[in-house]
């Protein structure tokens, strides 16, 4: 061995981890979107995560149309990205323009400046075909005319120097995609591919929506039971909303939350609808967009309610257009069903409730209050995330001392910061029998508190007599 003279230095590995701290506020949604209309739609991403970071990203790999009650992951879009200014969002198209379709017979559509409009739901593709006339022969894409997507239209527009250009109408036939076919069933089986948004995008969402489906129970309960254990071991919440036509009022709500078994410390009930102009918007994606603004205004930990902050909106509504007015007496009885709503009383619209759906079942802090919930949620999405890579190794005290460290140092700050009223990790030997040792299990306990949130402030008023001697003595 050769001989060594001078001074060395060796660098060992550092006994603490930084922590991978976990998203919040991000949805994962499953619906219909018009990807007939997509600039870069790939028919690949069929029942697969989409992850989307802007309006404009959206569209392009989805479509976009104002026609929500069709193509609800648009609300999404729209809610989210227009109306919240928050990212990411997490999209899972349903809707398959190949087998989804139906057949439009040929018809006489008038020409506008050469063009014909069709609507968004047509499909530009081989069924397309453009005549100059019921008897005449089909025109020749490219040569004669265009197609294209454009708003809410499909466009046919005739080409100059071809033989239609200057034609005043066009006999045209074409397939459309059937929105119907995208049922209950399919989209509670889309819920599946929530499992694999860790290893194709990287992200675990810990808001679940399908606005336009979540009010059926079989969804709902699909919902509450992926909210549970994302890959059977990250936390979400599942926002769901009741169905209006039976909801029909502040009682019927309440009643029909119960009828339908929305009662999950995993979901969040909303109702009814909103209203924003002309628009109705599910209450889910309004809640939604103010969990994810809330939770981006607090550094990403979710500790705060999305109660009593502004919803963006101007008015409730039923899915009829039937406008729902709500007294405060009325909004939290809504409350003390469980259900998040919407009240407008101190001069704007606030979302309002600060329950999941297993209130008034369950007054566990932990399961009934949202943000109590979302927090236990964030830690251990958290831990898990920051732990992964101590699975595996020996499992000796350095390795304890090193998970122990990491967690309580991230939770102290958690606690600094007024996330947690209080927090720590312990290793117990009641917990961790040396049979389980011998089997390479070791159970870590972690105790913290969340703050829950201020719901009722009671001020006292009583009137002291001996301010009236001290006002009045000399």
């Amino acid at each position: 061995m050769p001989t060594k003279h001078g001074v060395y230095t060796t660098q060992a590995a550092t006994g603490v981890s930084t922590p991978s701290v976990a998203d919040s506020g991000i949805p994962f949604v499953v619906g219909a979107a018009p990807v007939q209309s997509a600039d870069n739609y790939s028919a690949a991403a069929l029942g697969l995560p989409v992850l989307c970071t802007s309006f404009a990203e959206a569209k392009a790999a989805l479509g976009y149309s104002d026609d929500f009650a069709s193509y609800d992951l648009c609300e999404v879009m729209y809610t989210h990205f227009q109306l919240f200014g928050c990212q990411p969002v997490i999209l899972c198209n349903m809707l398959n323009p190949a087998t989804m379709k139906a057949t439009v017979t040929a018809a006489d559509i008038n020409l506008t400046d050469h063009k014909a409009l069709l609507p968004i739901d047509a499909i530009n593709d081989a069924s397309l075909v453009v005549k100059p006339s019921t008897s005449g022969s089909a025109l020749t894409k490219g040569t004669d005319y265009e197609a294209y997507y454009s708003g809410e239209n499909l466009v046919v527009e005739a080409i100059e120097g071809g033989s239609a250009y200057s034609a005043s109408k066009l006999n045209i036939a074409y397939n459309k995609v059937d929105t119907s076919k995208v049922t209950k069933t399919v989209v509670a089986g889309g819920f599946a591919a929530v499992d694999s948004c860790m290893s194709t995008v990287g992200i675990v969402p810990d808001l679940l929506l399908a606005p336009k489906y979540s009010s059926e129970s079989e969804v709902a309960a699909v919902m509450a039971t992926k909210a549970g254990g994302i890959n059977g071991m990250f936390g979400a919440k599942a926002l769901v909303d009741l169905d209006t036509a039976t909801a029909n009022s502040y009682t019927a709500a309440v009643s029909t939350k119960a009828d339908k078994g929305m009662t999950d410390a995993n979901e969040i009930v909303c109702w009814p609808m909103a209203t924003l102009g002309d628009r109705k918007l599910h209450m889910s994606c309004i809640v939604a967009g103010r969990m994810a603004a809330t939770d981006t205004d607090n550094a990403g930990v979710p500790y705060e309610s999305p109660s009593n902050k502004d919803a963006k909106i101007n008015g409730l509504c039923l899915a009829d257009g039937t406008a729902v007015v709500l007294t405060f007496e009325q909004a939290n009885a809504l409350n003390g069903g469980g259900i998040v709503t919407a009240l407008n009383f101190m001069g704007a619209w606030k979302v309002w409730g600060n329950y999941t759906g297993c209130y008034p079942s369950s007054t566990d802090p932990k399961d009934m209050f949202i943000p109590c919930g979302r927090m236990f949620a964030y830690v251990q999405n958290t831990i898990i995330r920051t732990c992964w890579q101590f699975l595996d190794k020996p499992m000796n005290r350095r390795l304890l001392d090193t998970i122990t460290d990491t967690v309580n140092i991230w939770l102290n700050g958690l606690v600094g910061s007024g996330y947690l009223l209080g927090a720590r990790v312990e290793i117990s030997e009641d917990e961790n029998p040396v049979t389980q040792l011998m089997a390479g299990i070791i159970k870590i306990h972690v105790y913290m508190t969340p703050a829950s949130p201020a719901q009722e402030i009671d001020f006292v008023l009583e009137y002291d007599s001996s301010y009236v001697t001290s006002a009045l003595t000399a």
